[in-house]
Order: C-alpha cells, then structure tokens, then sequence
C-alpha cells in the first residue's frame, strides 16, 4: 500500500520521475464540460445556475443567496468550544498577515523633472471558493477572506454548495459580506461574469474540485485567480532519528485529504523508511476516511531511500513540495537550504496540521510543483497596482531624442511623433 523505494530497486527511476512530473491539468471531458457550463452561465445566468445545481447536486435552489437573517441563524448553531477555536485561529491569521501590509507601499520618485508613482489599492470585489456539501472547511474561510480584509477589498463574496454552520460563523467573524449557496464551476462562471443574482467580482480564490479548478482555469483573464490548485501534498524529509510515528501520522494527515493526495517521505535511512511503512499501515487502519487514505498511498504514498541528507535536501528542491516537514536533528540549517517548498515546517513539534488551523501563516498554498515560483496566499494577492507619471517640458525635451530613437528602432514612428508634436510649433498643414 505504501511504496517502499530502495536504492537497488529496477523501477525507481520510473518512480522518482512519475512524482517529479505530477500535474494540475484537468482531463479532456473535464475541460470540455466545464467549458459548457461557463458558455450556459454566460448564456442564461441564474437559471443556469439552478439547473447545474439541481443536475449535479440535486438541490433545487429558490434564491442563491442566504439572506442574513438566513446566515445569523446557522451560524448560531456552532459550538461555544468550536467558535472559540475558530476566533483564535483568525486572531492568529489577521496578526500574521496584517504584518503584510507593509511589503507593498506605494512610492513616489523625482527622476529629472518626472514624478513617477506606484499606487496601490485594494481589489473592489472579491470570489471566495469553498467547498461544501459533506464537506466542512471553515479554515479555508478564514485562510482567505481574512488577508483580503486585511488588504481593504471593499466587498468580500462566498460561494459554497451546502454551507455548514461552522463556515457560515468562519464567515461572519472573517469579514465576508455576502453568501451565495452554489458551487462547483457553475458558481466559479457566476463570479466571473455575473448573474442576476451574483455580483461580479475582480479576482476568486480558494480550493476546489478538479471542475472548480478547471473553471477557475478558463475564467482567468475575464478575472484574476490565486492559483490552479492540484491535489494536495507533504514530503516529509528524515533521518534516521526521526520517530516512525510521527512521520506516518503526518504522512497521513495528507493522504485524507483525496484520493489524488501525495504523501513522500525521503530519508537516508531505510530502517526508518521501513518502521514508517508499517505504522503507517497500523495507523490507516483506524482512520475514519481510512477508504481515501488507502487510495491516495496505493497511487501516491512513496518512501524513498536516498544515500544521505544532502541527497533528500536536493530532492526536496526538485520536487518543490506545497508542504514540506523537516524531521531531521538539525531543522533550521536544513530549512536554510531549502528554496522551493510552499510552507515549511520545521521540527518534530511542528506537524503540518498546525499550519493547516491555527498557526497564522496561510494555508493556501502552491501545488503540483509551482512552489518553484508561486507563494502562499496572502495580503499582496488582494491588491492592485497603478502607476502614475508626470514629465514637465523640461524633462521632455531632455528625453526625447532617446524615446523618438527607441520608437524608430521599433518601427513605431507614431510613438516618436506624440514627443516631437510636443516640442514643435504646430504649422498651417497640422490646422
């Protein structure tokens, strides 16, 4: 069930290469169907959104929206001990993001007798995507909505199939303003273009199905979207000091999650690879989603055996992991020498479910290896910026010549005329 990958085995290289080249891409009826339901949304708005809805999920929806009054009273349902939870974890989301603000100033600069700017704003309107129905993900409320209201949007839309209670409470001490009750790439078509009902917004961020991603994958550039989210992920980097446990717990705090989850632990010594295998099949075995669990490990659940720490380190860097534990004697000299990894955790004390509820850093992260370039969800993901320029004639005239040379080496000599016509006396031809 879960893959033990030793030096001397014949097909680890296949291994080794089938985990490098994991991507987010949605298959070809995904795609084509999607690119349907958007073309209908577009077509016919509300009632397009009705019928995917009662087709799919089989609710027949009168208005989309929960009205406030609506929203209040399921809310009220949560738990005294769950809303204290989940107010802690926003105190601690809106304290490290709202440290955030100060990594994207806008600026001004006097540049010969140019004033130049950088002006920065927040997005007008905000799509948050959270998945619902079964499911209940008030973390990913507060991991979203709570740095877009930090950033200053001035209006902030969830959309979520089924909305719990607890997500509804997540919403109303995150700052959402507005819930509509839909989902999948319905809701996420609804957002980008608008409907009767639902607003359009700027920019939609959140997990989803591989048709909400796909969705969000055709949409963007009507909107902007953080990112298209693949399956989730952990590399788990050891050594031989690290308690089996532990690192099979952890693996499988992932592997829960769907059945297309990853869950790698690289570690220069094969006995431990081989103690983790086997609590991770005494573990699996108590699970609740132990069925999801067990399908992620068969396709996905790998332990590979590398010749030292330098080995795994390097690997870890390849593979650019959404998240990556450090379980090794020495976590912050490793860390140092980490450069693609989507969060990192560091130590034996630090699972990756601390990140996932209640540390403060975002855990909406880049998947599928695009921790090479992507970050996490953040402040600066909720803000747009504008510059502004101002020359005199004196700044003109001394840069002219430059910008008509640079026109002409282009072949755009309408760009050199708008300077010159600037500088030149108009004449009898140009009345």
């Amino acid at each position: 069930m879960f893959r033990l990958s030793l030096p001397e085995d014949a097909d680890r290289a296949r291994v080794i290469a089938a985990l490098l080249e994991r991507a987010s891409a949605a298959g070809a009826d995904v795609e084509r169907g999607v690119r349907e339901v958007i073309a209908e949304v577009r077509a016919r708005g509300d009632q397009a959104v009705r019928a995917f809805t009662l087709k799919w999920e089989k609710r027949a929806l009168d208005g989309l929206e929960l009205s406030r009054g609506e929203w209040e009273r399921e809310a009220d349902k949560v738990a005294p001990h769950v809303r204290a939870a989940l107010e802690h974890a926003r105190a601690r989301i809106a304290d490290f993001h709202s440290r955030q603000r100060v990594l994207d100033e806008a600026y001004s600069v006097s540049l010969d007798g140019a004033r130049l700017e950088l002006r920065v704003a927040p997005l007008q309107r905000v799509g948050l995507y959270v998945p619902g129905g079964t499911a209940r993900y008030p973390s990913s409320v507060l991991m979203t909505a709570v740095p877009a209201k930090v950033a200053g949007v001035g209006e902030i839309v969830m959309v979520t199939p089924g909305p719990s209670p607890e997500t509804l409470y997540a919403a109303k001490i995150a700052g959402v303003d507005r819930v509509f009750a839909i989902g999948g790439a319905q809701a996420i078509a609804a957002l980008a273009y608008g409907t009767e009902s639902v607003p359009r917004v700027d920019k939609i961020v959140g997990p989803g199905n591989a048709y909400v991603a796909e969705a969000k994958r055709q949409v963007f550039g009507a909107v902007d979207i953080d990112a298209v989210a693949g399956p989730s992920e952990i590399l788990i980097v050891a050594d031989a000091g690290a308690d089996a446990r532990l690192v099979a717990a952890d693996l499988l705090s992932q592997a829960e999650h769907d059945a297309d989850a990853y869950a790698i632990l690289v570690t220069p010594s094969a006995e431990l690879a081989a103690r983790v295998a086997r609590a991770v099949e005494r573990q699996v075995a108590t699970l609740p989603r132990r069925a999801i669990a067990e399908q992620s490990l068969a396709r996905h659940g790998v332990a590979l055996v590398v010749g030292s720490l330098d080995e795994a380190l390097a690997f870890a860097n390849q593979y650019a992991p959404e998240h990556l534990e450090l379980m090794v004697a020495d976590p912050d000299a490793a860390a140092a020498r980490v450069s693609t990894a989507g969060a990192v955790f560091l130590g034996a004390w630090t699972p990756e479910a601390a990140g996932d509820y209640l540390a403060g850093p975002n855990h909406v992260l880049p998947t599928g290896g695009a921790a090479r370039y992507g970050s996490p969800l953040g402040v600066y993901d909720f803000v747009k910026r504008t510059s502004l320029l101002r020359y005199d004639e004196a700044a003109l005239r001394a840069q002219a010549p430059d910008i008509v040379r640079l026109a002409d080496v282009e072949g755009l000599h309408a760009h050199g005329r708008a300077v010159t016509a600037r500088l030149t006396p108009p004449t009898e031809n140009d009345e």
